[in-house]
């Protein structure tokens, strides 16, 4: 197991709630985003316990990848874009004034729908660029930790004789396992994916779920997916989102996996996960 980062946020203020002082346990509070004046999503609300897998799903142009990426501070980088509410890691305001968002996206790492190893960079570089530009703790070694990182993700065997070719070079599906890698190297703490199989074909698919099965026991993974498939067969919990009139992404019910799929309390949850309308 990777070693937790040290605490690096003030905590958050009188009268929150934290339903559990894990220091890789992840909470949105009233969580509210815009681009410019358009509002993308509404007082959402959601924990996401650690060691666990979290299926976002929902239709189209319903905010879950807006929401995620509040999740780690990447909204605020789109010109215009503002947040409002809590993000609380381990109990401590990630949106508070005076945290550095560089902090924030060391410690909740994310992975994105394409994949994308920097094109530059041979695939040993991809895993190493997080820790040159982080640091590498005492006592530990550039390449010892690229190799533990490769080995997580079961990359190890298929690229340790070519370490120094470009990341490019690789497959669709060695690709993503390789930005899942280099995301893993800094040690995070929580692992956003935005619809990390989109791009990739069923075989890849499984290995990423595989994986992420893997990895759960040592991290916080959210997952937004289309695949009700995917959510139904790899997440502990599901959170259904939906666009309501006005265009604005909402939070209609979360539960567990096998309580959404089987017994959804909301009548729009079933609709959705039932095929008739998404």
């Amino acid at each position: 197991m990777f070693s937790p980062r040290p605490i690096l946020f003030e905590p958050a203020g009188p009268g929150t709630t934290v339903a559990t002082n894990r220091a890789n346990s992840l909470e949105a509070h009233r969580l509210s985003a815009w681009y410019g004046e358009r509002q993308a999503i509404r007082d959402i609300s959601l924990s996401f316990p650690a060691g666990q897998i979290t299926a976002i799903i929902g239709p189209s142009g319903c905010g879950k990848s807006t929401f995620i990426r509040c999740l780690n501070r990447m909204h605020e980088t789109v010109p215009g874009a503002r947040v409002e509410g809590q993000v609380l890691l381990g109990g401590m305001d990630i949106l508070s004034q005076g945290v550095d968002p560089v902090l924030v996206r060391r410690r909740i790492g994310m992975v994105f729908q394409r994949p994308n190893p920097f094109p530059t960079m041979s695939i040993f570089d991809n895993v190493a660029a997080g820790l040159r530009l982080n640091g590498i703790s005492p006592g530990k070694s550039l390449p010892d930790l690229v190799w533990q990182a490769l080995e997580r993700v079961a990359l190890w065997d298929e690229v340790k004789d070519k370490l120094r070719q470009p990341g490019t070079a690789l497959s669709g599906g060695q690709q993503q396992r390789l930005c899942i890698a280099r995301a893993l190297a800094i040690a995070p703490e929580v692992l956003l994916l935005d619809e990390p199989t989109g791009a990739l074909d069923p075989v890849a698919t499984l290995k990423i779920e595989e994986l992420l099965s893997e990895l759960k026991s040592d991290y916080t993974i959210v997952i937004v997916t289309h695949n009700m498939q995917q959510a139904a067969r790899i997440s502990d919990t599901t959170a259904f989102m939906l666009a309501d009139a006005s265009h604005i992404g909402t939070l209609i019910e979360v539960g567990s996996t096998r309580q959404i799929f089987t017994n959804p309390r909301d009548r729009r949850t079933e609709e959705y996960i039932t095929g008739r309308f998404g």
